[in-house]
């Protein structure tokens, strides 16, 4: 008995009510009512929906089943066919996706491991400001070596002491993050499907023979770094100064740290008793939780700060319950007489102290500067971290910066007998 519109209309029990030649309306509630055709396909019964019945009358239904019907007559499995049919759109799709769209699903996905906030943020604003105008708005499938290389080559203007040129060529740190973060973004695409073939923006291989590398352009340039026999009269005077800028400033050389890792520093993290320092593995640039051996000149320090009442941080911002920024201690530098080193070349000065002046093993000052040492079978094999060694050469750190350069000595590991 076919179906009827009045029929259907009465039909409110749950079952499937046949109309002939495989056609089923489904009925699971008065709200839930749909079309289904049934056929077999290599001896396998197969149920494939037409629809809704709220969007689909009983003559679009028979309409439906007869152009499944006729795929089935031509041999095509009408299931088989319409995944085929999706999957071509949803690919149709993938290739319109943008650059711009591209790089913001890649920025979503992966912000979260990166432990850098100014490289996070700089993420999208670079690729803003030098990418977005030329292929943000392209198909990433359609990126080729070509339109990468007019990001790199396009003329900037002379800006905040860069001269105008060439992008590459004038500010050539940024332009190769920029290069890298196009790269990134381009194998995201590939893997998501929106991109086939090989990556334009990579290096190694490709880019490197039609651009000059950084040394080709220029010498590095390293962090400005105080030579070791004008620290001791350089902390000298830093000490006669009040701030607390000024104290982050004497704990960070004490301990060789990084500025964040100093800033960032709360009071759980510090053992008086034990004399140790352990930086957790976020605030870390390898990722690994870092322990310190704390000088007796430290812990002077750190016993002197002042304190305030929930307030976990060891060194005090100016608003109530705040950290230091990144400039305070910058700003206790300049304010000591040196703007003409860095923050972080103060690393530089201790590993060249400890090396020039002392028989420290390189590896023993490398871990107190937190690197990652040898290759990874050697890691793996070296499971501890030498504390006790660099507690030694903390305390010979401490006592180098609190005396006259001209007085210290190459320190020898073992004490003469």
């Amino acid at each position: 008995m076919r179906l009827t519109m009045k029929r259907i209309a009465r039909l409110k029990q749950p079952g499937r009510y046949g109309d002939g030649h495989g056609l089923y309306l489904q009925v699971v509630n008065k709200q839930n009512r749909s079309w289904l055709l049934r056929y077999e396909r290599g001896g396998r019964e197969r149920f494939m929906g037409l629809g809704p019945l709220h969007a689909f009358a009983l003559q679009e239904a028979r309409e439906r089943a007869r152009e499944a019907r006729q795929l089935l007559a031509d041999g095509i499995d009408p299931l088989d066919a319409k995944k085929a049919e999706r999957a071509a759109t949803a690919a149709a799709a993938a290739k319109t996706m943008t650059f711009a769209e591209c790089a913001e699903a890649y920025f979503a996905q992966h912000r979260q491991k990166w432990r850098n906030a100014k490289h996070t943020r700089q993420f999208l604003s670079t690729l803003k400001q030098y990418a977005y105008a030329k292929i943000g708005n392209m198909a990433a499938a359609g990126i080729d070596t070509g339109t990468v290389l007019s990001v790199l080559e396009q003329h900037c203007p002379a800006s905040r002491g860069f001269p105008a040129g060439m992008f590459w060529q004038t500010r050539h740190s940024t332009a190769d993050r920029v290069r890298a973060r196009i790269e990134a973004v381009l194998e995201f695409a590939t893997v998501r499907g929106y991109r086939t073939g090989e990556n334009p923006a990579r290096w190694r291989g490709h880019l490197r023979h039609a651009l000059p590398a950084r040394s080709e352009i220029a010498q590095a340039v390293h962090h400005a770094a105080m030579p070791y026999v004008d620290l001791p009269e350089f902390l000298a005077t830093l000490r006669g100064r009040a701030g607390i800028g000024a104290r982050a400033l004497e704990f960070l050389i004490l301990t060789a740290a990084r500025t964040n890792e100093v800033i960032g520093a709360r009071r759980d993290e510090i053992d008086l008793e034990g004399k140790i320092w352990t930086v957790p593995a976020g605030r870390m640039k390898a990722g690994r939780e870092h322990r310190v051996p704390l000088s007796r000149a430290a812990i002077e320090l750190l016993q002197a700060l002042p304190m305030e009442d929930g307030n976990t941080h060891i060194f005090l911002g100016p608003s109530a319950g705040g950290g230091l920024s990144t400039m305070a201690m910058p700003t206790a530098l300049k304010r000591a007489g040196r703007s003409d080193v860095t923050i972080h070349g103060f690393r530089a000065t201790f590993k060249t102290w400890a090396s020039e002046r002392t028989n420290f093993p390189s590896h023993v000052v490398e871990l107190a500067l937190a690197h990652t040492i040898g290759n990874a079978v050697e890691r793996a094999y070296r499971r501890g971290d030498l504390f006790e060694k660099r507690r030694k050469l903390m305390e010979a750190w401490a006592r180098y910066c609190m005396t006259n350069p001209a007085a210290s000595e190459v320190i020898p590991l073992r004490k003469a007998r």
